[in-house]
């Protein structure tokens, strides 16, 4: 009976150890805030609020803002933390280039329900396509993604997926246990973790025009990160180098950002 009792108490510590690192890991991968700050009508910006579903039947939340004669449309899929309401200045400005941008909140993010997890972010990103595919207002053959570091995971995996015509990512790491080692270098975390997001070995079957950016000042996703994904894709590709420690501020304050998306996307039509 004692033994029984060991065994029981041994199980239970061992269940204990493991949700909390599971929780561990949840925690420092996703960063969701569910208050909706801004709207981009509040700047002036016509949109569209947008509901669609996962296959999963996740009711999620989008903004599409069209453009008068849109070159593309783009797909952005948001980093980490935060909502959508904290990346219109973002859309304003590939908005300002001649795009459609369809922003969209994984769920639990901002209004769409449901708890984020790595596949789960996955099927958002492809509801995303399948509604803009279903619009008679976009032209499907000119759908570009765009991933904001961990949404760079997002559109690599959606490449994959669905038809598309490029592919842009901006802070975009090689994977989760890459990170897991650059965060705790002396720490065999990547053994242990459960999600991947697993780039570096997308990125090499993703045949479409590629576009990698990278700040090398970057203090969470290191720049040689970014560096390997561009060695490891396969052709087209291009990589492009700009300054600023934090993804937002990186692109928002180079003024060459907007030339070279605009560029890129333009010559590969």
């Amino acid at each position: 009976m004692k033994i029984s009792y060991v065994f029981i108490e041994i199980l239970a510590l061992a269940g204990i150890i493991y949700l909390s690192f599971r929780w561990f890991e949840w925690r420092h991968i996703f960063h969701p805030d569910k208050k909706i700050s801004e709207l981009p009508g509040d700047f002036g910006i016509k949109y569209e609020d947008i509901t669609f579903y996962s296959i999963d039947d996740k009711k999620l939340n989008g903004w599409f803002i069209p453009a008068d004669k849109p070159a593309a449309t783009i797909i952005y899929c948001h980093g980490n933390a935060g909502n959508i309401s904290h990346r219109i200045d973002i859309a304003q400005l590939l908005h300002s280039l001649g795009f459609n941008v369809f922003l969209f909140d994984y769920r639990g993010y901002g209004k769409s329900k449901g708890i984020p997890g790595e596949k789960g972010l996955y099927l958002d990103a492809e509801a995303a396509y399948d509604y803009l595919s279903m619009r008679d207002d976009i032209d499907k053959d000119r759908i570009v993604l765009y991933g904001e570091s961990l949404g760079g995971g997002v559109v690599y995996n959606l490449a994959l997926k669905r038809e598309v015509f490029a592919v842009i990512t901006f802070g975009a790491f090689a994977s989760i246990a890459d990170m897991a080692d650059a965060a705790f270098p002396k720490i065999p975390l990547k053994y242990f973790i459960t999600m991947k997001f697993d780039n570096i070995s997308k990125v090499k079957a993703v045949k479409c025009p590629k576009l990698i950016m990278h700040s090398i000042d970057d203090t969470t996703v290191p720049f040689e990160q970014a560096k390997r994904l561009f060695e490891t894709a396969s052709n087209p590709k291009e990589f492009f180098e700009t300054a600023g420690g934090h993804t937002n501020d990186a692109l928002l304050n180079n003024k060459k950002f907007g030339d070279k998306t605009k560029n890129f996307i333009s010559r590969i039509f």
